[in-house]
């Protein structure tokens, strides 16, 4: 007789993951022999710096490196990571409590809910925003409270609008700049009122910092423990994904408070085994090079974001050119919900885009492009979507 399989209630009542669901739909348009330009998913196209495989390929060859790694990350790694803290942002780090490695930013994200969490506790979210702020909360049993990201306030959360009975019971605040899905940015005057908000009413607050070095024409995103009070009250989640086209590798870092990043390392010590050291020597060596390596990527991603937004204002539809991030948030055309416009972009002009509704109520009425496709390619979009009756 078969089992009878149940499934959690934590993962039934889970909205279907925002990024499945599309590639379901591009599954299902390439089997019909759609020439599709995908711009859904941030995933860079471009490839892994070349010195930085070449230390995997290295690492890789030791056999010391074949055995358990320490789940917090070696010394070599942290001590990477602080030395490269100091270099980008002036921001002291002591790599034995403050700094730990992470299976890419995603993982500790998830992992922060398991140590700081509790059945009941409420976390504050601004939205819309990467789902795993919120789905972590809700695996362990916590309520989120959404902050509308508008762009009346700049895509930046209201913290005078929460209600003072939810900030009295809040325990995390999540935030993220530069933003995905809006690409927007914030300043230290508002990193200073996130500081005093959270002294105010005890919360711990999380940055997910993995864009900061996807900013053009000059501009240098800052780091929230940059700011005055940001280390006490906070910890900053980073990634190598974005800043070195190292997706794949699942290797990022958290820093800041060093309770909260002992609370962090000692839930991820119960659950996984660290990062295979190879790819954390790799990792140093990237951290180390810095701008050497990511210069040229920024580059590509600025010239592409020109060709993208030029194309899109070209065709009618309305979106600011980022400062910051591979990502452009479109405007829906009058009629069309996010649902409706993405659909469309995907059945008549074969263009694969990202709902703003997938990313939280308040990014209905928006799309989300990426530039992680080649400039020829984004040139394209602008005439394909040209044809299409909007």
């Amino acid at each position: 007789m078969p089992l009878t399989i149940k499934k959690a209630r934590r993962i039934n009542e889970l909205p279907p993951y925002l990024f499945a669901e599309i590639d379901r739909r591009k599954r299902q348009a390439l089997s019909q022999g759609v020439d599709l330009i995908d711009l859904g998913i941030g995933d860079p196209d471009i490839p892994t710096p070349s010195v930085v495989v070449e230390k995997l390929l290295e690492g890789a060859s030791k056999p010391a490196n074949h055995r358990y790694p320490n789940s917090s990350g070696m010394l070599e790694f942290r001590e990477a990571v602080a030395n490269w803290y100091k270099s980008r942002f002036n921001v002291k780090l002591d790599p034995g409590t403050e700094v730990v490695s992470l299976i890419g930013s995603k993982e500790g994200i998830g992992n922060m809910a398991v140590a700081f969490v509790d059945p009941g506790d409420v976390v504050l979210v601004a939205s819309p925003c990467y789902p795993v702020y919120h789905i972590g909360t809700s695996f362990s049993g916590g309520k989120n409270f959404f902050l509308p990201l508008k762009r009346e306030n700049h895509f930046l959360p209201d913290l005078d609008a929460i209600p003072p009975d939810i900030a009295k019971q809040a325990k995390l605040l999540w935030i993220n700049y530069p933003n995905n899905p809006t690409a927007a940015v914030a300043d230290k005057t508002f990193f200073e009122r996130v500081v005093e908000f959270a002294k105010r009413y005890n919360v711990i607050v999380c940055n997910d910092a993995a864009y900061t070095e996807m900013g053009y024409d000059g501009y240098r995103p800052m780091s929230f423990l940059e700011v005055e009070g940001g280390r006490e009250v906070g910890i900053e989640f980073h990634s190598l994904s974005k800043t070195f086209n190292m997706t794949g590798w699942r290797i990022g870092m958290a820093v800041g408070n060093p309770e909260l990043v002992g609370g962090l390392a000692q839930a991820k010590s119960n659950l996984d085994s660290g990062i295979f050291q190879a790819i954390q020597e790799a990792g140093s060596e990237a951290l180390r090079l810095g701008d050497q390596i990511v210069e040229p990527s920024r580059n590509i991603y600025q010239e592409r974001r020109d060709i993208l937004v030029d194309g899109l204002r070209a065709v009618g539809l309305q979106c600011d050119k980022p400062r910051a991030t591979f990502y452009v948030w479109v405007s829906c055309p009058r009629g069309l919900s996010s649902a409706d416009f993405t659909a469309k972009l995907l059945d008549e002009a074969g263009v694969v885009t990202t709902p703003g509704n997938g990313f939280g109520e308040a990014g209905e009425g928006y799309v989300r492009f990426t530039v992680c496709v080649d400039k020829e390619r984004l040139r394209e979009v602008a005439e394909r979507i040209r044809r299409v009756k909007l």
